[in-house]
C-alpha cells in the first residue's frame, strides 16, 4: 500500500512520517549517540527532533520514546555540569528522572526502557555532581536487575554486544553501589562467556587490579557504530518498491 508522506514541523526542522516498520530504537539512536560518544550538538538536537516526532507519530512507542527523552536530558545535565551550570544541571537531572520514571509507567514490560536507563546513568553516572551520583548508580543497578531477569536465562544466546552491555551493566553497577560479591560473579562471567573481546578483557583488568575499577568503565567495549538507520531505511524502501 502506497503511504501517505505527511511533514511534521518542530522548531523550524521538517520532518517527513517515519515507516511504521522502522523502530525509535533504529530511527534516532545515530544521532543521539552522535552527542554522547562524540559531542556532535547538531546531529543531537536533530535527534531530540525526533524523538518529538515520534510521540506523534508512534503512541505504541511512548515508552521508548520517553526513555530515550530521559537519556537526553541526562547528557544535557552532563553537559550543564560541565559548564558550572548547576541550576541547569538540576533542571535537566530532574527531567531526566521525571520522564524515566514516566516511561516506566507507560509501559512496565517494556525492557528497551529499562535497558536505556540503565545504560544512560552507567555512560553518565560519575559525570554528574557528587550530590546525585549514589541516587543514579542505584538507579543504574535496579535497572540492570529487571533486565538481568528477563535476560539471563538466555544470556548465552545474546549477540556479543548485547551479552557484552547487559553483563557489562550489571558488573559496574554492582561496583559502584559496593555489592562486592556480585561484581566479582558478573566479572567471572565476562571473562568466561565473552572470551577473546574487549568486554573480556576490560573485566580481567578489573579482577587483577581492583583498584582500576573506580576510575574505568566496563560498557561501550564494542557498540554505537554508525551506519545501520540508511541501510534499513533502503532495505524497507526496496521491499515496497516490490509490493
Amino acid at each position: 500500500m502506497r503511504r501517505i508522506l505527511v511533514a511534521l514541523a518542530f522548531g523550524g526542522v521538517l520532518l517527513a512520517e517515519v515507516d511504521p516498520r522502522l523502530s525509535v530504537n533504529t530511527y534516532v539512536r545515530e544521532d543521539i549517540f552522535a552527542g554522547f560518544m562524540a559531542n556532535d550538538m547538531d546531529r543531537f538536537a536533530k535527534g531530540e527532533k525526533k524523538l518529538e516526532q515520534m510521540l506523534v507519530e508512534r503512541p505504541g512507542d511512548r515508552s521508548t520514546t520517553l526513555a530515550w527523552q530521559a537519556g537526553a536530558a541526562m547528557f544535557r545535565a552532563v553537559l550543564a555540569n560541565k559548564e558550572n551550570n548547576a541550576k541547569e544541571c538540576a533542571r535537566q537531572y530532574e527531567k531526566a528522572l521525571s520522564l524515566f520514571a514516566e516511561a516506566r509507567t507507560a509501559d512496565p514490560r517494556n525492557g528497551g526502557a529499562y535497558a536505556i536507563s540503565g545504560g544512560v546513568m552507567v555512560l553518565f553516572a560519575d559525570k554528574l555532581p557528587e550530590q546525585y551520583r549514589a541516587a543514579s548508580w542505584n538507579t543504574a543497578y535496579e535497572a540492570f536487575q529487571v533486565l538481568a531477569k528477563q535476560q539471563m536465562a538466555q544470556v548465552n544466546m545474546l549477540p556479543p554486544h548485547f551479552k557484552g552491555e547487559l553483563l557489562a551493566g550489571l558488573a559496574q553497577s554492582a561496583q559502584r553501589t559496593g555489592r562486592e560479591k556480585e561484581l566479582t560473579e558478573y566479572l567471572d562471567k565476562m571473562t568466561t562467556l565473552l572470551a577473546g573481546t574487549p568486554y573480556a578483557a576490560r573485566a580481567q583488568r578489573w579482577k587483577d587490579d581492583p583498584t582500576v575499577a573506580a576510575r574505568t568503565s566496563l560498557v561501550c567495549q564494542s557498540c554505537h557504530e554508525e551506519g545501520r538507520l540508511e541501510p534499513r531505511m533502503a532495505a524497507l524502501s526496496k521491499q515496497s518498491a516490490e509490493k
